[in-house]
């Protein structure tokens, strides 16, 4: 099932699949809850009701007006759950939507029964200056040229990331995903930089799994984590990249089911 909701920043895009404890499902910046797409019904199967939502301006939900934050991202996650009536939400965040899935816990603990960071940030300044740094020269600072290229040059930088081993339609799939976007490139990675993931992570008292794998960029702040909060649950796939939802489907799913068996 798809369908819209008012968020505060105009509709939220969303898709529903299953029946059971909802867990709901948040996306990496420049993609969409197809991120999801190989793991739905599997979560659905082990009798969860999984839901995707697009973030404000990625997928088919309309865009802030402004850049936003992540907690304004978090607020238009809430805006999803109060209008579908759950009372409470199993949440799980990829990157970018780690950091909104702490944001939502830390905002609405009543409504959180546990949170799943898979790929949390936690940065050193080096790294946010690094980041900011990409944002400007690869999103923000975008020009669409007459011959082209500029696809060309987007599909690099993400293919980069790509496994030798991965799937080059789903790469040009990532592509197609953030050019659909109604706002701007840039916003969700700004917002991921600006954030102070770390302090944040210091505050949740909910039941926590951090969930990486050992092929995605972000796992050295993984284990930064991993040693900021010992009493967290941890979960570590072998492999892959940053699109692990989709090169290693099973092992991400029987992670994260793990979990929430535990935690139901």
């Amino acid at each position: 099932m798809r369908g819209y909701v008012d968020g505060p920043f105009g509709q939220v895009h969303y898709r529903s699949e299953g029946e059971g404890a909802p867990l709901l499902l948040i996306h990496q910046a420049l993609l969409s809850q197809r991120q999801f797409d190989a793991v739905y019904a599997p979560l659905a199967d082990h009798g969860f009701r999984a839901i995707g939502m697009d973030l404000p301006g990625y997928g088919q939900s309309d865009p802030p007006p402004s850049p936003p934050t992540i907690a304004d991202y978090a607020k238009a996650a809430h805006a999803l759950v109060d209008a579908l009536g759950l009372e409470a939400v199993h949440i799980l965040g990829h990157h970018t939507g780690a950091q909104v899935a702490t944001e939502f816990a830390l905002a609405w603990p009543e409504q959180t029964r546990s949170v799943i960071l898979n790929g949390p940030l936690p940065m050193e300044e080096s790294q946010r200056a690094a980041g900011f740094a990409y944002v400007e020269t690869t999103e923000k600072d975008f020009s669409y040229l007459e011959d082209g290229s500029h696809l060309l040059r987007l599909f690099e930088n993400r293919n980069a990331y790509r496994p030798t081993d991965g799937d080059l339609a789903k790469a040009t799939r990532y592509v197609a995903e953030a050019f659909m976007g109604l706002g701007p490139l840039w916003y969700g990675h700004h917002a991921a930089f600006t954030h102070d993931h770390g302090a944040a992570i210091a505050r949740l008292s909910c039941k926590t799994l951090i969930l990486t794998n050992t092929g995605d960029e972000l796992y050295p702040n993984a284990q930064a984590t991993k040693a900021q909060r010992p009493d967290f649950s941890y979960a570590e796939i072998e492999g892959g990249g940053i699109d692990i939802v989709d090169e290693a489907p099973a092992a991400w799913v029987e992670a994260v089911v793990g979990f929430l068996r535990r935690e139901r």
